[in-house]
C-alpha cells in the first residue's frame, strides 16, 4: 500500500534533495533575463529562460551588499547573461529557483567569469579595502620573495635590490608559480616567511602569462594567504596589463617584478644625497642655535652686571683694613721679640756659669753649695766646679786653710751642672 504524503512533507523532501546535490550547489547557467522585479528590499527577482525552458532566479542584496552595484545592474529584461549560484526549492510556492551570487554578460570565458565572481565576493568581504592596506617600510632590512627559484624573476629582483639597497637581506621562499601545486606552494611560502622573524616586506612575483598560467594568483586560497600576511605584501604578477586577485588583495601592486624591487627598496644614492642635505641643514640650524644662545648669554651677563652692587669701594676698604692688620701684627711681633730678648739678657746676667767664666768656682758638699769657709769641716769631702769642669777635694784644715787635691779622674762638666741656659743645653 502506497503512503500518502502531506504537501509540506514533499516540498521539504524536494528542498533537501536539491540542496544535497553537490552539482547543484555550484553551477553556471546561461540564459535571457525576463520578468525582472526590483522591490524596495533591494533584492532582484527575475526569470532566466532560453528557447526550451525557464527557471526562476533571485539575487539577494543582503548577502552581497558591495557586489550589487557591479552585478545586479547586469540583470535587465532581454539581456543575455551567465549567472553563478546554487539551486534551491522555495517551499511556500513550490518553486525551484537559482540563488544567484554573480552575474556576467554572456560571451565571457569561464575563467574570466570565475575571476569576476571571486573578485566580487572578496570585495564584498572587504579584502580589497584601501583602508586596511599598510604602508611599506622605508628602509627594509630583510625582504622576502615568493617566486620560482629557477626563473629569471628572482635574479631580476636581486639585481635591482643590489643596485638600489644592498644593505637589505633577500630571503627566497621558493614555490611553483603555475600548475597543480602552485596554489598550495604560494600560500605555504607566504606562511613560511611569516614564521621567520625580521621579514619587513614580502614580494609575490612571477613573469607574464595567459589567464590560465596566472590561475594560481587568482585563487581564493592565495588571496586569503596574502590578506593574512603580517608583513606588507607587494604583488608583481605578470606584465603591466595583467591584473590578478593577488594584485587587489596585496598592500601594493607593481607592474613587473623589477618594479616591485624598486618599490620596496630606496635608492641608496638618493638616500646619500638626502642625508647630506639633512646633515647640512642640521649643522646650519645648530650653528644658528648656538649663535642665538651665545647672544642670549651675553645679554644675561650684561643684565646681571648692570644689576650687581658697586663693590669697588668695599674692595678698597678691605685692602686698607688688611694693611692696618698687617702693620699691627708686625708691631706686636716686634714688641714680643724685644720682651723675649730682655728676658734672655736678664737670665744670662743671673747665670752662675757666667760668673765661673770670670775665674770663680762653686764649692759643694753633696748637693749643698758652701757659701762660707765656716761651713767646711776638716777632712770633709767637697766638690769644686770651675768654668770648664769639676773635681773632687777634701778639707785638710780649718777655716782659711782649705787645701785641694785633684783626683786622678776628671769629672765631665755635663755630669754635674748646677744651672744651664737654654742655648747652652742645646
Amino acid at each position: 500500500m502506497q503512503q500518502v504524503y502531506a504537501v509540506h512533507e514533499l516540498t521539504t523532501y524536494l528542498r533537501e534533495l536539491v540542496e544535497s546535490d553537490a552539482r547543484l550547489g555550484d553551477l553556471w547557467v546561461a540564459g535571457e533575463c525576463s520578468n525582472v522585479s526590483r522591490p524596495a528590499s533591494g533584492h532582484v527577482y527575475f526569470t532566466l529562460k532560453d528557447a526550451r525552458g525557464q527557471l526562476r532566479a533571485v539575487f539577494f542584496q543582503a548577502r552581497f551588499p558591495r557586489a550589487r552595484s557591479t552585478t545586479s545592474r547586469e540583470i535587465e529584461n532581454g539581456r543575455a547573461v551567465v549567472v553563478h549560484g546554487r539551486t534551491g526549492f522555495y517551499e511556500p510556492r513550490g518553486d525551484l529557483q537559482i540563488l544567484v551570487d554573480f552575474v556576467q554578460p554572456e560571451g565571457a570565458g569561464l575563467l574570466q567569469m570565475e575571476f569576476e565572481r571571486l573578485k566580487a565576493r572578496l570585495d564584498a568581504e572587504g579584502l580589497f579595502d584601501e583602508t586596511r592596506k599598510r604602508p611599506l617600510p622605508r628602509f627594509p632590512r630583510r625582504i622576502g620573495v615568493v617566486t620560482s627559484a629557477s626563473g629569471a624573476v628572482f635574479h631580476d629582483i636581486c639585481q635591482v635590490l643590489g643596485r638600489r639597497w644592498p644593505l637589505a637581506e633577500v630571503v627566497l621562499a621558493p614555490t611553483p608559480v603555475q600548475g597543480p601545486d602552485a596554489v598550495a606552494g604560494i600560500a605555504g611560502a607566504l606562511q613560511q616567511l611569516n614564521r621567520r622573524r625580521g621579514v619587513d616586506v614580502v614580494i609575490v612575483a612571477r613573469g607574464g602569462g595567459s589567464l590560465e598560467e596566472l590561475a594560481a594568483f587568482n585563487s581564493e586560497h592565495v588571496a586569503r594567504a596574502i590578506f593574512a600576511s603580517e608583513p606588507p605584501v607587494v604583488s608583481a604578477v605578470g606584465h603591466e596589463t595583467d591584473v590578478t586577485i593577488a594584485d587587489y588583495v596585496a598592500d601594493r601592486r607593481a607592474p613587473t617584478p623589477s618594479a616591485a624591487a624598486e618599490i620596496v627598496a630606496p635608492d641608496r644614492l638618493d638616500v646619500t644625497v638626502r642625508l647630506g642635505i639633512a646633515a647640512g641643514t642640521m649643522e646650519s640650524l645648530l650653528r644658528r642655535r648656538l649663535a642665538h644662545g651665545r647672544d642670549d648669554l651675553r645679554r644675561q651677563v650684561r643684565r646681571i652686571e648692570g644689576r650687581a652692587p658697586a663693590v669697588d669701594r668695599e674692595r678698597q676698604r678691605v685692602d686698607e683694613l688688611t694693611r692696618q692688620a698687617l702693620r699691627a701684627i708686625e708691631g706686636r711681633t716686634r714688641q714680643a721679640a724685644q720682651g723675649v730678648g730682655g728676658c734672655v739678657w736678664r737670665l744670662r746676667a743671673l747665670d752662675p756659669f757666667a760668673t765661673l767664666a770670670r775665674g770663680y768656682a762653686i764649692v759643694q758638699r753633696g748637693t749643698a753649695v758652701l757659701s762660707s769657709v765656716n761651713e767646711a769641716a776638716p777632712g770633709e769631702a767637697i766638690r769644686v766646679r770651675l768654668k770648664d769642669g769639676a773635681f773632687a777635694a777634701h778639707v785638710d784644715g780649718g777655716p782659711g786653710s782649705v787645701q785641694r787635691r785633684r783626683l786622678k779622674r776628671r769629672v765631665p762638666e755635663a755630669q754635674a751642672p748646677l744651672f744651664m741656659m737654654p742655648e747652652e743645653r742645646a
